[in-house]
């Protein structure tokens, strides 16, 4: 398992009953999860005066409780700054789990001794970008929603990245794949981290089983000839780490070699000293080696 370990605003204080209690920077969240299956004595004093507390609907969905938790507020990794805020479907606007991927291709990039072209799709709110651009590179941000590029590029002034060579991109993110083949366009990287489900802009269904493999066999293309890495997210429990290996296996590394991984992602439960896992990744390098942060 790749467990982010290296935070200091962000950490799980504890879990139970389908909750995870959170510090995020100076205040405390309490979220569902439906991987925390067990029934423990919540303990900590925050369980009962938490900042905020999403309930989950027994119709689907959710609503927040606030006490006291300002409308925003920031959380730091390193040299990298994420704003945070509470919106639908008890989300903040940032997966911590993330930050051992961050890590890894930051190393990989730094390694490169090469101008890197980055292509992050489904890319969310920019931890991935940010990462990649600090590290070096150039990035191609692909989202389709306007509002997440946004708040992607707050993240990035926020960074001190304003000027970096990120190319912010609000579309479809299969349909921008499927042009730049057209266009004849190539990336070094290339980062994808799919919904398991979700609707494009005309109505098109995209469920991760069914879709991922095309998607990565079309992102296949789009890699130039000596490519640095590919990485995929998922955080559907039925897509198992080596789901993601299998697929690497056969569309990247049978014509470029290098090494694959893949594994869960986790993040360190304080109270009990275990990893509460957050879904998986799959990693291929072209390094026949690469270095597992």
């Amino acid at each position: 398992m790749w467990i982010a370990e290296r935070w200091n605003d962000y950490e799980v204080i504890d879990c139970s009953k389908g909750e995870k209690l959170e510090r995020w920077g100076d205040f405390y969240l309490i979220r569902p999860d439906p991987q925390v299956i067990w029934d423990t004595p919540k303990v900590h004093r925050r369980w009962k005066h938490p900042h905020g507390h999403y309930h989950r609907s027994a119709k689907g969905g959710g609503q927040w409780e606030f006490f006291d938790l300002p409308q925003q507020w920031s959380v730091h990794y390193g040299a990298l700054t994420f704003n945070l805020k509470p919106f639908s479907f008890k989300h903040t606007g940032l997966f911590p789990e993330q930050a051992s991927n961050w890590d890894w291709f930051s190393h990989e990039i730094a390694q490169a001794g090469r101008p890197v072209k980055v292509l992050n799709l489904f890319a969310y709110t920019g931890g991935a970008t940010l990462a990649a651009a600090k590290a070096g590179a150039a990035v191609t941000h692909v989202d389709a929603s306007k509002g997440m590029v946004g708040w992607a590029k707050e993240n990035a002034k926020s960074s001190g990245l304003e000027q970096a060579p990120i190319r912010w991109i609000v579309d479809d993110c299969v349909k921008f794949v499927q042009r730049e083949i057209r266009r004849g366009n190539h990336y070094d990287a290339i980062i994808m981290d799919p919904p398991s489900y979700g609707r494009g802009p005309g109505g098109e269904i995209w469920k991760i089983e069914d879709s991922i493999h095309l998607l990565v066999k079309q992102c296949a293309q789009l890699l130039s000839e000596h490519p640095l890495f590919f990485l995929i997210n998922s955080y559907t429990t039925g897509l198992a780490p080596s789901v993601l290996a299998y697929m690497l296996s056969i569309e990247i590394a049978s014509r470029h070699g290098g090494s694959i991984s893949a594994k869960e992602l986790g993040l360190p439960v304080t109270q009990t000293g275990l990893v509460l896992p957050c879904g998986a990744s799959g990693r291929w390098s072209s390094q026949v080696s690469s270095p597992s942060v």
